[in-house]
């Protein structure tokens, strides 16, 4: 006979046959004694090492147990007892699936909104920094590889809230293969790495996998290092760009918590309890006081945001409180940006792409308005100089180059009158008008509807001779469309048909609204009720541990 000690979902002393006990007989005893409806929903793990139930021929001695050695119980994340073949099959080529899309659809947006592309969309994705600027980092390359790990870490922890923690270590992954493409120099003063790592071990821990110790230990590691460069020794460079405040105590909570579960599944007893009782300081560092909650929801602030103010000012109510007002502000200001970065994306669609599909820069086009030149013309110099302001300078002030870009400018007007007064011409034919006639009236009348109100006064047999004396007046159709179409040729016009761009739309507004709904605190913003629990579960493990 021997004695196992157990502890997590069932904590008491078990007398086994160790010669005799599989895993199996031992996880049905211990889902009998902690109310588990069955066994097939408890982990059972020593020494770091997930018990496997495996053919039944190995007994527990043979496993390497012994008396008074010691068991976690735990409740394994996902039951899927009692699902058929089939349908375990059929879910996983579905999430595999979405997964694949998920990437894919990444990888287009990041690309598409990285290499100054013009957006299919009305908005553009631009990389910030936590005062909300723009930045610019690195080369084309490296902006897109951050891009895509920024959607994809904020479609993970999106996936985290939902405990769906599988899927979230799927696309954490990604993630953090995105950011390996990005240049080491580019973002090892940024913490967005480093929190990643820590998201994604957290998953390993809510998954309860412990297969995954060591590279979790390493992980973490990293991220330790990775977030003491970012934020400085004991975060002093973190505290000046905050103006003092203390958005990172949840996040070091949750490490510290993460380094002393791996310490204790290593066997190092002290080091995990150091570790614990260190996260157990912040976590209460981190409770809210009923009276400065009470004082901000006054206010008219929800508890959310309430809650989320005093814990990043290290519960001073009056820094919540500024903090809410300029959190206030900024969300105005970008809503602001929002609406005229969508003017400016209109504006950039109105001039076409360049010949490399890109669209006309904007702040280039400043520039030359400013000198003197016309707006529409510029931008053509521009489009066809591939945002080359000097050529574009150089074809503006000469007078041959000059008249071009003119015709050009005339040409893709007239196309686009030509198009408009085709698809009208069809709308009236489809209520019953012959063709002859919606031409004519078309011709005559400034738009669809006045030509309409023309048509349905003159009598059918007559409509088309009546208008014919104007007819003239749209007598340069032939000559539009040759003048249309040397003017693509000599000035390769964007304007010439495209085949619509293959998208996954589903994917993408998954991911960029997620991004949408982040601001510079989102990876700081952690609920820590979960890590409470698990600190005091590991604590009373530790202390069973020692007294035994």
């Amino acid at each position: 006979m021997g004695k196992l000690k157990i502890g997590g979902a069932w904590s008491g002393v078990l007398e086994v046959e160790l010669d005799d006990w599989t895993v199996a007989k031992l996880r049905e005893e211990v889902a009998n004694r902690s109310g588990f409806p069955t066994p097939n929903c408890l982990n059972l793990i020593s020494s770091g090492k997930v018990l496997r139930d495996g053919d039944a021929s190995q007994n527990l001695a043979q496993l390497g147990l012994k008396n008074n050695s010691r068991i976690l119980a735990s409740k394994a994340a996902v039951d899927q007892h009692g699902k058929s073949v089939k349908e375990e099959f059929l879910a996983e080529e579905e999430r595999s699936n979405r997964l694949s899309r998920l990437k894919i659809a990444a990888t287009i947006l990041a690309t598409r909104h990285a290499d100054g592309s013009l957006p299919v969309e009305d908005f553009n994705l631009e990389l910030e920094n936590q005062s909300g600027q723009k930045v610019e980092l690195g080369s084309e390359t490296d902006q897109r590889a951050i891009m895509m790990g920024l959607m994809l870490h904020a479609n993970g922890k999106a996936l985290m809230k939902r405990e769906q923690y599988r899927d979230a270590l799927e696309v954490l992954n990604m993630g953090e293969e995105s950011f390996s493409l990005c240049n080491p120099k580019v973002i090892e003063m940024v913490d967005n790495v480093p929190i990643l790592q820590i998201d994604m071990v957290w998953c390993y821990f809510m998954l309860r996998d412990i297969s995954w110790l060591s590279v979790a230990g390493i992980r973490l590691e990293k991220a330790r290092e990775g977030i003491e460069r970012a934020h400085g020794k004991e975060s002093t460079r973190l505290r000046i760009l905050q103006g003092g405040r203390y958005p990172e105590l949840a996040l070091h909570l949750r490490m510290e918590l993460l380094e002393g579960v791996i310490a204790y599944h290593h066997g190092h007893l002290q080091k995990s309890k150091n570790a614990l009782s260190s996260a157990q300081t912040r976590y209460l560092q981190l409770q809210v006081p009923d009276d400065s909650l009470s004082f901000l929801l006054s206010m008219g602030y929800n508890d959310r945001e309430a809650k989320r103010a005093l814990r990043m000012n290290n519960l001073d109510v009056g820094s919540a409180l500024d903090f809410l007002i300029e959190e206030k502000a900024k969300r105005a200001q970008k809503r602001k940006e929002d609406l005229q970065r969508q003017k400016e994306i209109l504006e950039q669609k109105k001039y076409g792409k360049t010949p490399l599909k890109k669209a006309v820069n904007l702040e280039k086009l400043n520039q030359l308005v400013s000198i003197g030149f016309q707006k529409e013309l510029a931008a053509e110099a521009l489009r066809r100089n591939e945002n080359d302001a000097e050529k574009a300078l150089d074809d503006l002030t000469n007078p041959e180059t000059n008249a071009a870009l003119q015709n050009e400018i005339i040409s893709r007007k007239r196309k686009r009158l030509r198009e408009a007064t085709k698809a009208g011409s069809d709308n009236l034919v489809a209520m019953g008008f012959d063709r002859a006639s919606v031409e004519a009236a078309l011709n005559r009348f400034d738009s669809e509807e006045q030509a309409l109100n023309y048509l349905v006064t003159q009598p059918i047999a007559n409509a088309a001779g009546s208008v014919g004396p104007d007819h003239q007046v749209g007598g340069s159709t032939g000559e539009e469309r040759g003048s249309g179409g040397s003017g693509h040729e000599a000035g390769g016009s964007s304007t010439q048909p495209e085949p619509a761009e293959e998208r996954d739309v589903e994917m993408e507004d998954e991911l960029t609204g997620e991004l949408g709904n982040a601001d510079a605190y989102s990876d700081y913003d952690i609920e820590v009720t979960k890590e409470g629990e698990a600190i005091n579960e590991y604590l009373a493990l530790i202390s069973s541990a020692e007294n035994a």
